[in-house]
């Protein structure tokens, strides 16, 4: 069974219908991302997996008992406020010290349990976040635009740490991002939204179809090369091609 499995799901607010018609599911160990231009509906996707949005329509289903990890788009922390890394991964709830240790190493943030979290930078911040997260020994760690304010580098270090967390926490992966350029290297699968899923499937499918050019234009061909270079194996995919993008946005 899925994860999580949602069918013809759709999501207003208020008048404005922000999902329509959204079948989605995510088994154990794949890394699927989401990508989209703005209002597209990604973090509204989210929002509804995580519970914090309820649908209008359609129906949402969760494996029992089901752990999510959450790394949020954006999350401020008062730099007058004193609180240190170790502080920080033990709210709202303590854990074991042994197994915050663990999670830090697991996210290459070790060395960082005594630092303030103010004192950190873009990226170690990030990987507290992440290290936070999968505390909660999720099934499914969902990120959401976890990179935005990082480099190209930056961003290509956090995901190839996304693949090796996979392996060796079992745990499936939901990304939203804008880093096409990158993001392609880590995904299984990709969904190409715009209020709907027009497009999805294996990352060259997707980027090959005329739905996802739509959006992001013809000179998106880079995202994959690293994609290339790094998986030998292939995965199915198929595409819809059925729906009208004349007004989409061009966004590449």
């Amino acid at each position: 069974m899925s994860l999580i499995s949602l069918k013809n799901v759709e999501v207003r607010h208020g008048e404005l219908t922000a999902l329509h018609s959204v079948n989605f599911s995510i088994d154990k160990g794949e890394i699927v991302t989401v990508v989209g231009p703005n209002g597209s509906g990604k973090s509204t996707l989210i929002r509804t997996i995580v519970g914090a949005l309820k649908p209008s329509k359609g129906q949402m289903e969760h494996a029992e008992g089901l752990r999510i990890g959450y790394v949020p788009q954006k999350l401020f922390i008062d730099p007058t406020l004193p609180i240190s890394v170790k502080r920080f991964m033990s709210l709202p709830r303590s854990f074991p010290h042994a197994d915050v240790e663990e999670a830090l190493r697991h996210t290459g943030a070790s060395g960082l349990a005594d630092r303030p979290m103010s004192a950190l930078s873009g990226g170690q911040f990030q990987r507290v976040l992440l290290a936070r997260a999968i505390l909660e020994k999720p099934d499914l760690l969902i990120l959401d635009e976890a990179t935005q304010g990082l480099d190209q580098p930056g961003a290509a270090s956090f995901y190839r740490l996304i693949e090796t967390l996979r392996t060796e926490l079992g745990c499936a992966v939901l990304m939203v991002s804008h880093d096409l350029h990158v993001v392609m290297s880590a995904s299984d699968r990709v969904i190409c939204m715009n209020g709907h899923i027009c497009c999805e499937g294996a990352p060259e499918v997707v980027a090959s179809a005329p739905e996802y050019r739509a959006l992001f234009g013809s000179g998106t061909d880079g995202a994959l090369a690293l994609y290339r270079h790094t998986h030998t194996h292939s995965h199915d995919g198929d595409c819809d091609h059925d729906h009208d993008h004349e007004d989409h946005a061009h966004a590449g």
